[in-house]
């Protein structure tokens, strides 16, 4: 077997990160909760002593059976760099909205934030995309896409 399973997202504050993503992003919760603690834990982190904490959410659009958004956090935080659009690594997560508009006003609204502007942007076989990038309140990125077919000019 070879699937996708989940993507790991570390919080400062667990509660409210799982939380925005369930009322905003229509995460729903799977009841996969964890609290993982022990010498397996220290040896697959490579931490002395961690402790991990959090839930596993299953993505919109998705099946009982996976891919999740897996939200944790540990008892000891490094101080972390803000996320750019640009840094290497993961970069943001995606949605396709019905309204990006819509979903911006609710991310602002629940404590989220713009990282760049709405935009509509032309694809081929007369498709259009509405697209923005957004932040989390975490200031994690995220992507809302919308397409449709291009209105008749």
């Amino acid at each position: 077997m070879f699937r996708y399973v989940h993507t790991n997202l570390i919080a400062k504050d667990t509660d409210k990160l799982i939380a925005f993503y369930k009322e905003v992003l229509h995460c729903r919760s799977i009841d996969e909760k964890r609290d993982l603690k022990g010498d397996w834990v220290d040896r697959l982190t490579n931490l002395k002593d961690s402790h991990i904490k959090g839930e596993h959410l299953l993505l919109p659009g998705y099946g009982d059976d996976h891919p999740t958004l897996e939200i944790f956090s540990y008892d000891t935080l490094k101080e972390s760099v803000a996320p750019e659009i640009n840094r290497p690594g993961f970069g943001h997560l995606a949605f396709e909205v019905d309204d990006v508009e819509m979903t911006l006003s609710e991310i602002i609204r629940a404590g989220g934030g713009t990282l760049g502007e709405v935009i509509t942007a032309d694809y081929p076989d007369g498709v259009e995309a509405v697209l923005v990038y957004a932040r989390d309140p975490e200031g994690n990125i995220i992507e809302l896409q919308s397409w449709r077919k291009k209105r008749d000019q």
